[in-house]
């Protein structure tokens, strides 16, 4: 037997340089795991980044198609509004366009002298066609209502006479006789038809 001399025998250096191994070997994984974890949340925060980003772009997208569109509505708008005013401005243009040569045949009729009633009468007549193909392009239609139902939105009631009396008889409530024509302008009434109308 030897005695202990106070250095460590090999087994003892491998039994002590087994556990500073492990430690070794422990702390290199606990460094592997806290560079993972480092890395995870590097990556995470990466990714994050890069939505973040994408979503920005998106919203100057966004923003820059609602303000070109907002823009564009404004712009319709104004046109819109810009139209109405010169529509009612000038709608009446066309219809007055027309009227002219009415106003020229009458002033023709009253400069010609010597005329006889037969030549007044056809020049009236032919006026009136012309009037009448006016109010054809602006669309003024006559209302002449005999026999019909009366109805008050076209008709205005000036006389009420019994229906028996009149050949042939004619309904309660119905048109007997047109005093004034009526006229309509695209189905709205320009002046209502001064009627009698049966009791």
């Amino acid at each position: 037997m030897s005695e202990p001399t106070g250095k460590p025998t090999t087994d003892e250096q491998a039994s002590a340089q087994a556990p500073e191994g492990q430690q070794h070997g422990a702390q290199t994984q606990n460094e592997t795991e806290q560079v993972v974890q480092q890395e995870a949340p590097q990556d995470e925060i990466s990714v994050l980044k890069a939505a973040l980003e994408n979503a920005h772009l998106e919203v100057e997208k966004s923003k820059e198609v609602y303000l070109r569109l907002a823009a564009d509505m404004e712009n319709l708008r104004r046109r819109t509004q810009e139209d109405v005013a010169k529509a009612h401005k000038y709608a009446i243009e066309s219809f007055a366009e027309s009227l002219v040569p009415v106003r020229d045949s009458l002033e023709m009729a009253l400069a010609v002298e010597n005329q006889t009633p037969e030549a007044l009468k056809d020049g009236v007549a032919a006026t009136l066609r012309q009037l009448e193909a006016a109010f054809e392009r602006g669309k003024i239609v006559a209302l002449n209502p005999i026999g019909e139902k009366f109805n008050p939105n076209q008709h205005q009631a000036v006389a009420m006479v019994p229906g028996s009396s009149v050949e042939p008889a004619v309904e309660p409530n119905h048109v007997v006789a047109v005093l004034q024509k009526g006229y309509l302008i695209n189905d709205r009434v320009l002046r209502p038809a001064l009627v009698s109308v049966a009791q």
